[in-house]
């Protein structure tokens, strides 16, 4: 299941191409498994269907997908190479946010709340919804918990 913020800072393009490499490298998504038609998703996501578009332009570039003239998008099979991707993306997040102040307690709780959230949906299934920051969750730092201000 693939969630969107829109509050956030990331542009919704590259959070769904996130959440389709996230799909793949957990293996809910397979080589040559079909993706959901552009404006399927965008229907379901309630976003505009070029944003949709412009994700999977994305990530054709990067060899993640592929698509076939007539038949839509499928998924490429680079399970490896999305999942280096993947990891690289959280080191440097984790990165960063130890840099700005956040305690490494906090970090780890992050960790296992997210990673004991369960299954997505289902096995080949890309879905989702679209969440506002005020979803965060119990017990999860709105962005400014644990950032030093130097004033």
């Amino acid at each position: 299941m693939i969630t969107l913020d829109v509050t956030g800072r990331a542009p919704i393009y590259e959070q769904l191409c996130r959440g389709i490499c996230g799909e793949i490298a957990k293996g809910l998504l397979q080589p040559h498994d079909r993706i959901p038609a552009a404006r399927v998703l965008a229907k379901e996501l309630g976003i505009n269907p070029n944003t949709v578009a412009k994700a999977y332009i994305e990530l054709e570039r990067n060899g993640i997908i592929y698509s076939v003239a007539g038949k839509g998008c499928f998924v490429a099979d680079q399970h490896d190479s999305v999942y280096r991707r993947l990891t690289e993306e959280f080191r440097q997040a984790a990165r960063e946010a130890f840099r700005a102040g956040v305690p490494k307690e906090t970090l780890a709780a992050i960790v296992e709340q997210e990673c004991g959230a369960g299954d997505s949906a289902g096995k080949g299934y890309i879905g989702g919804t679209v969440t506002g920051a005020e979803t965060d969750g119990p017990g999860m730092p709105n962005g400014n918990e644990g950032v030093k201000d130097d004033d």
